[in-house]
């Protein structure tokens, strides 16, 4: 598992560093603000691969004394810094745009380079993406979900300034830095997102959906007379739950141990890697009797 997440990872920094490269290189010599705002993006999203690369490292290491529930939280923080990377992109951008387009400074040199770079830049984000969010989804990994990301919405904002340069080609040269605005504003929507997600399970907010999942689950069960307190939290790609189930107090030590695996073992079927601590207490004789 490790090693898949580490490989696709460290591609993925290479994809990085290549496409910020040449963007930054044909950018400067066209002077394309569609471009250079991308090669900006680019370094920014080749810095959140880097901290992707070492958080999921990082967070496969086990628990110990000081890190009772393992290290899985260092790619939820490393997802948030990936947002606070693009709100910095965003902000660049911005200014730059807006300066160009007052003071009218809008001409750019547009030749073959800037298409190709373009096109190259989507089928590489594209396949990164792809390949990111598959194992992203087979291990439950945020870090590698924020990745997968910031590649997919440089899909997007890579064919908002291959329009932009179609426009300019054509003597609308406002359009580069319109499309530069265009690709703040998908940065912009991408991050609140994103860093929304990352700043819920840094503060251990518990996801509705596991918990109507968990609930269902117990729900299930008819020897289970109520349960309370059901807790849920999430530590990158794990998820730890924890209940009280109220059981009849005529059952013997056996049969309840037999019903805490059941409800444990079917928890664990509808959350993948989760780890499930149940306490029991007797159901109060008064509720029994009503």
């Amino acid at each position: 598992m490790m090693h898949e997440k580490l490989r696709v990872a460290g591609i993925s920094v290479f994809a990085a560093v290549f496409l910020t490269g040449i963007k930054l290189v044909v950018g400067l010599l066209t002077g394309s603000l569609g471009l250079l705002s991308e090669a900006l993006h680019s370094g920014l999203d080749l810095i959140a691969a880097v901290i992707t690369f070492f958080s999921v490292r990082m967070s496969g290491n086990p628990p110990d004394k000081r890190h009772n529930f393992g290290h899985g939280k260092i790619e939820n923080f490393s997802a948030f810094l990936e947002t606070i990377l693009l709100l910095i992109t965003c902000t660049w951008i911005i200014y730059e745009a807006l300066h160009r387009l007052i003071t009218g400074d809008t001409n750019i040199e547009v030749n073959a380079w800037s298409y190709i770079v373009v096109i190259t830049s989507i089928l590489v984000d594209f396949s990164r993406s792809r390949a990111l969010g598959r194992v992203a989804k087979k291990y439950n990994s945020q870090a590698l979900e924020a990745d997968a990301l910031h590649f997919s919405t440089d899909i997007w904002s890579s064919a908002v300034v291959l329009l932009g340069l179609i426009c300019a080609n054509f003597g609308f040269f406002f359009a580069d830095s319109v499309a530069a605005l265009v690709v703040a504003a998908i940065v912009i929507v991408i991050s609140y997102r994103l860093g929304k997600r990352s700043i819920e399970v840094l503060l251990d907010y518990a996801p509705r959906a596991t918990l109507d999942k968990i609930e269902c689950v117990l729900n299930t069960f008819s020897d289970i007379d109520e349960y309370r307190n059901l807790k849920v939290r999430t530590a990158g790609a794990d998820t730890f739950v924890s209940v009280i189930l109220n059981l009849n107090p005529q059952l013997n030590f056996k049969q309840a141990h037999e019903i805490c695996d059941k409800v444990e073992i079917e928890i664990c079927k509808v959350i993948d890697r989760c780890d499930v601590f149940v306490h029991v207490e007797p159901l109060n004789q008064k509720k029994q009797t009503l």
